[in-house]
C-alpha cells in the first residue's frame, strides 16, 4: 500500500488561512448569545462544563436551547443537521419518544431512581443485549470507561496477568492503561498530553499498532498481557477498518498466548444492530459498549460468557459485592436500565440500522463524488452507519498513520463552515453519524455544503 500523504497536500495554505479567519468572524457575528454565555462562565474549569467542550472550531461553543431528533437548536435560534449526534450519545436521536415515556414513567408513575434494588427490566435489558451480542452474562454501568476499567480488572483476574494491550492512538475513555502509543523503535511510550498519570504507562500496559499481526504477536510473546482491549475498528483517531482476516488473525494469537480478547463496541455499534460483533461474526471473551444504548441517559454495560462469569463467581478470594474494585453505587440505576430497555426494544432496531446505514452509505457516496471531482488527494471511509473524510488517500490503515493524517486547520475550516450553513460535525474529526430521525435531505445539504467548502479553498 502507498504511503499516507501529508495533510493539506496541493492545499494552498495562505488561502485557507484566510477562509478560516472569514468563518470565524462569521461564526462570532452570527452566535452573540453563545459567545456571551461562553464569556460569563468563568466559574467552570476552562469555561465550560466539561473541558473537552473548547473542542470548538469557531473560537467557541454552541450553547444548547433544544435538541429534537436530528437537529439542534443553539440559543442564537440557529437549528443545525446534528451529524455528531452527542459523540454517539444520541445515536437513537434527540429526545426519542419511546425513551421519554419510558424515563417519565420511571421518574413521574414509579420513582425510585436510586435504592440500591434491582428492577425486573434489568434482566430484560440483559437478555436483549446478549441476543445482540452474543455474552451470555451482562452488568452496568454509566460510562463505556468504567465499564472497559471493570472488564479490564476481570480479565487481570482471570488470567492472573498485569498488562494489558492496547492499539496505538485508541480510544477507551479516560481508561489510564489505554493512554499509550508505539514508538519508532517498537516500543511504547505514553501519548502526548496525558494528564497526571498514575505511574509509567508501560508498566501497566503494552501496544501494539493496528492491522500488525506480527507487532501484536511480538507483544503476546512475552506472557503478561491479561488482556486486548479493541475496538473492532478504530474510530476516534478516524474510522480505521480491519483488513482482511486481521480480526480472524487477532482472535488466534489471543487464544495461542492465553489473552482474553475484550472487544469495546461504544463506537462500534454502528455497524449494525450487535455492533461489529454480530456484523463480521466475531467471538470475544468480553464486550463493553456505552453512550447510545442508554438513548440519551448515562448508561454503559459489559457482557462475558457463561463460563468465565461462572469462573468469577466461584471465587471466594474475589469480592465482586462490596470494595474489590468492580461495581458503582449508581451503576444499574432504574432510570438507566429502563432507557437501555426502550432505546434497544423501540428505537436502535434492527429495521432502524437498515435504514441508517442506508443514509451512511449516500452520505459516503455524496462526499467520495466531491473528492473525485475536485482530483484532492482525500478519501472516505464508512462503518455502518458513521462516515468520515480523511485528508489522506489512501485512508490510514494504522492509529500512527491516523494521527499523522490529521490537519487541524483544514478541520476548522470545514467545521466552521458547516455550522455557519446549519450542519454540525463531530468536533473531534470529520465524522458523520445517521440516527434514526436522519433524513437524506440532512444528506443531501452536507453534500451540498461540502462540495461549496471545497471549491472555495480550489
Amino acid at each position: 500500500m502507498d504511503a499516507v500523504a501529508p495533510p493539506g497536500t496541493g492545499l494552498d495554505r495562505t488561502r485557507l488561512a484566510e477562509l478560516l479567519r472569514r468563518e470565524r468572524a462569521a461564526f462570532a457575528a452570527g452566535h452573540p448569545r453563545s459567545a456571551g454565555a461562553y464569556g460569563r462562565a468563568g466559574s467552570l474549569f476552562g469555561q465550560v462544563p466539561m473541558t473537552w467542550m473548547n473542542k470548538a472550531s469557531g473560537g467557541f461553543p454552541l450553547y444548547l436551547a433544544s435538541a429534537r431528533g436530528a437537529r439542534v437548536t443553539d440559543i442564537d435560534g440557529h437549528s443545525l443537521a446534528d451529524f455528531s449526534l452527542g459523540d454517539t450519545a444520541a445515536m437513537a436521536g434527540h429526545s426519542p419518544p419511546p425513551v421519554l415515556r419510558a424515563i417519565q414513567r420511571r421518574t413521574a408513575d414509579l420513582g425510585g431512581l436510586a435504592v440500591m434494588l434491582p428492577t425486573e427490566e434489568a434482566a430484560e435489558a440483559g437478555h436483549e443485549l446478549a441476543r445482540r451480542f452474543g455474552s451470555a452474562r451482562w452488568s452496568f454501568a454509566l460510562t463505556a470507561t468504567d465499564a472497559n476499567r471493570w472488564a479490564i480488572r476481570l480479565a487481570r483476574a482471570l488470567t492472573g496477568r498485569g498488562k494489558v494491550l492496547f492499539y496505538s492512538h485508541c480510544y477507551h475513555g479516560s481508561v489510564d492503561e489505554s493512554l499509550i502509543v508505539t514508538t519508532p523503535g517498537g516500543g511504547g511510550a505514553p501519548r502526548r498530553g496525558n494528564v497526571g498519570a498514575p505511574v509509567d504507562v508501560t508498566v501497566t500496559s503494552r501496544v501494539a499498532e493496528f492491522n500488525d499481526l506480527k507487532g501484536l504477536e511480538r507483544e503476546l510473546a512475552h506472557g503478561d498481557v491479561a488482556a486486548v482491549l479493541m475496538e473492532p475498528a478504530l474510530t476516534n483517531i478516524g474510522i480505521v477498518p480491519p483488513e482482511a482476516g486481521y480480526l480472524a488473525g487477532v482472535r488466534e494469537l489471543t487464544r495461542q498466548y492465553g489473552t482474553l480478547l475484550i472487544n469495546d463496541e461504544t463506537h462500534t455499534f454502528c455497524a449494525g444492530p450487535g455492533g461489529a460483533t454480530a456484523a463480521w461474526g466475531l467471538s470475544p471473551d468480553l464486550v463493553t459498549i456505552g453512550k447510545a444504548i442508554g438513548g440519551g441517559i448515562p448508561a454503559a454495560a459489559y457482557g462475558m460468557s457463561g463460563e468465565l462469569a461462572d469462573r468469577l463467581l466461584a471465587r471466594s478470594d474475589l469480592d465482586l459485592i462490596d470494595v474489590g474494585g468492580v461495581g458503582g453505587t449508581l451503576a444499574g440505576n432504574a432510570l438507566s436500565v429502563a432507557a437501555v430497555c426502550a432505546t434497544l426494544s423501540q428505537v436502535l432496531t434492527d429495521e432502524a440500522f437498515g435504514e441508517m446505514i442506508t443514509l451512511a452509505e449516500r452520505f459516503a457516496d455524496g462526499v467520495a463524488g466531491v473528492i473525485s471531482r475536485y482530483g484532492l488527494p482525500w478519501s472516505v471511509t464508512r462503518l455502518g452507519a458513521r462516515a468520515e473524510y480523511r485528508f489522506a488517500s489512501p485512508a490510514p490503515r494504522t492509529g500512527t498513520e491516523a494521527a499523522a493524517a490529521d490537519d487541524p486547520q483544514l478541520d476548522d475550516y470545514l467545521h466552521t463552515f458547516m455550522a455557519n450553513r446549519g450542519v454540525l460535525l463531530t468536533p473531534f474529526h470529520n465524522m458523520a453519524l445517521m440516527c434514526p430521525a436522519t433524513t437524506a435531505a440532512d444528506v443531501d445539504l452536507h453534500t451540498e455544503l461540502f462540495e461549496a467548502a471545497v471549491r472555495q479553498l480550489s
